[in-house]
């Protein structure tokens, strides 16, 4: 029999355990960043279909009288009369799948990605409800079991592989964890690094989770059923530029293309553990091993700089500002200047001992 995962000790997560006290406690509080409910943006949709998603606003348009909409408005009807299809036989397709129908038809496989967002929105309804499911790029590591809605018993390690995020985020159940935290990796190459290291044997008990970037939508639905079962902090590891930022915000606030089903994704209580500008400076990283803000970069910091939920994080807008002013970004390899394993060994365990997260 193997040997059960040995971690730190009790002592190591008094700090951790008393944020989710008071995670826990602002929950019962109904308080917005321990609160089920996300954030809602508004947005808006392709002029083409008509279909506008306004703040305040719950007015849905579709044309269907004009010669710039008719061919989408059709390929709406399609894609609907499939969708009907599938809830009369209670079966399931992916996007993919639905593409494949008739690529022809639909052209590109981001014309049939959007309208089905549209169609989700319009009917305001998540993806699940249409019988339309994601292909899963995420990976999931560390303490956690539970049972696929075939029946498959899923057992995630500590070892050197992860598991697959389920497509069918809704449909597991029994889920069981000893976890005292959550930990969010932006890069796959990241998450690898650290399933090498053994971190989440050494961390224990723990879980891991990657979306391999910008993350998919069942990876932010796993995080979120994370959170809503267990109430464990839950922390992101992203590089200390702007995409890294955007990252994380996608999964504390949301993105813009679905912002009408925000409130089954996001998480608020979700804390940025590093890379911290900051703390470029503070370890001393050497400068060789950062990277000039490009125009690009400037760009999407600013955009970010403005957007309303920024001026409730402080800390996040001073870190921001850091990051502008020094015109200098960092990946997370760039803590290996310091030594080969400096984030696992160093970097990881002393911001969770010591709550280095904002």
């Amino acid at each position: 029999m193997a040997a059960a995962p040995v971690g730190p000790g009790a002592a190591f997560f008094e700090v951790l355990d008393r944020h989710r006290a008071s995670l826990v406690a602002a929950l019962r509080r109904g308080g917005p960043e321990a609160g089920a409910q996300g954030t809602r943006l508004a947005s808006r949709f392709e002029d083409s279909v008509g279909l506008q998603m306004v703040a305040h606003c719950t007015t849905r348009k579709i044309k269907s009288n004009s010669l710039k909409s008719v061919k989408k408005f059709a390929l709406i009807l399609k894609i609907l009369s499939m969708i009907y299809k599938l809830v009369q036989s209670n079966t399931y397709a992916t996007k993919r799948d639905i593409y494949y129908t008739d690529s022809q038809l639909f052209g590109t496989q981001t014309a049939v990605d959007d309208i089905i967002n549209d169609i989700s929105c319009m009917l305001r309804v998540p993806r699940r409800s249409l019988h339309i499911l994601s292909t899963s790029k995420g990976l999931i590591a560390g303490n956690l079991r539970y049972i696929e809605e075939d029946g498959t018993k899923v057992h995630c390690s500590c070892g050197a592989t992860a598991v697959a995020v389920p497509s069918n985020i809704q449909g597991i159940r029994n889920l069981i964890t000893d976890a005292k935290f959550l930990l969010i990796v932006e890069k796959d190459a990241t998450f690898q690094r650290l399933l090498d290291d053994d971190f989440c044997n050494k961390m224990s008990p723990c879980i891991m989770v990657t979306g391999k970037g910008v993350p998919d939508l069942n990876t932010r639905l796993l995080v979120k059923k994370l959170w809503d079962s267990f109430h464990i902090p839950v922390f992101t590891l992203v590089d200390a530029d702007p995409h890294g930022i955007e990252i994380m915000c996608i999964y504390k606030y949301g993105s813009r293309s679905m912002s009408f089903e925000a409130h089954n994704l996001t998480v608020p209580a979700m804390r940025w553990l590093g890379l911290l500008p900051s703390d470029i400076k503070r370890l001393n990283v050497p400068r060789d091993s950062l990277i000039p803000l490009t125009k690009r970069d400037q760009g999407k910091l600013d955009s970010i700089l403005k957007r309303p939920y920024i001026t409730c994080q402080p800390f996040w807008k001073r870190e921001m500002e850091i990051m502008a002013e020094s015109k200098m970004k960092a990946e997370i390899q760039a803590l290996t200047s310091l030594s080969s394993d400096y984030l696992s060994r160093v970097y990881l365990p002393n911001k969770l001992k010591f709550g280095g997260w904002i």
